[in-house]
């Protein structure tokens, strides 16, 4: 009696995991919502483009950072992330293509790129990822920080012509990933207006 009773409870255990491993498998299945961020809208000068390349280097970023979860602090010492909500790209790679396409949709320059066309170009741009997270420390809602350093560098002689720490916030009434999403972007257009004309700035190719 006391091995079937074994038997019957090994069963059960059994019966109980597979139910666990298939509700784990409902929640792996579940498509995630995947995000985008927007460039700004950049007024292209009424003067011919410099005939100047910049290179915008892939940025830097902490290993908490450097990956396509969104990130959410409960407080300022952990990070967590949305279980069921994703960037499109990796941080760094999504950034780098922002800032790309911002410098480039202002059609101030030559050329924008992530990799010279030749040899090399005339200027380096070397960003920092600071900071790039929504902070939920109140009772309700969060607030999305980004944070950037960045260095524009001459490829003639590898100075650093100019450093810019640039700092965007924006209020998200809740932390639903599409609220935060939103955040995010007008966070991250308010930084690459701020890049944009300060990049053209030190080049000398501003309106």
């Amino acid at each position: 009696m006391l091995r079937v009773q074994a038997a019957a409870g090994f069963g059960l255990v059994l019966l109980l995991s597979g139910c666990g491993a298939l509700d784990v498998l409902d929640r792996a299945s579940a498509p995630l919502e995947v995000f985008e961020l927007r460039s700004p809208e950049i007024a292209a000068p009424a003067v011919a483009p410099r005939p100047l390349d910049v290179i915008v280097e892939l940025p830097v970023a902490s290993g908490s950072i450097a990956t396509d979860r969104i990130m959410i602090r409960p407080d300022p010492l952990r990070a967590q992330y949305l279980p069921d909500a994703r960037w499109a790209d990796p941080v760094p790679q999504m950034v780098q293509t922002l800032m790309v396409r911002s410098l480039g949709d202002s059609a101030a320059l030559r050329y924008v790129g992530r990799s010279p066309l030749g040899v090399g170009g005339d200027y380096a741009v070397l960003t920092e990822i600071i900071g790039f997270q929504a902070e939920a420390f109140a009772a309700e809602g969060a607030q999305v920080e980004i944070e950037l350093l960045v260095r524009l560098v001459r490829e003639s002689d590898a100075a650093v012509v100019s450093t810019r720490r640039i700092e965007a916030v924006s209020e998200a009434p809740s932390t639903d990933s599409a609220a935060l999403a939103a955040a995010f972007d007008r966070a991250m257009r308010a930084a690459l207006g701020e890049f944009t004309g300060w990049v053209l700035g030190e080049v000398g190719a501003g309106s």
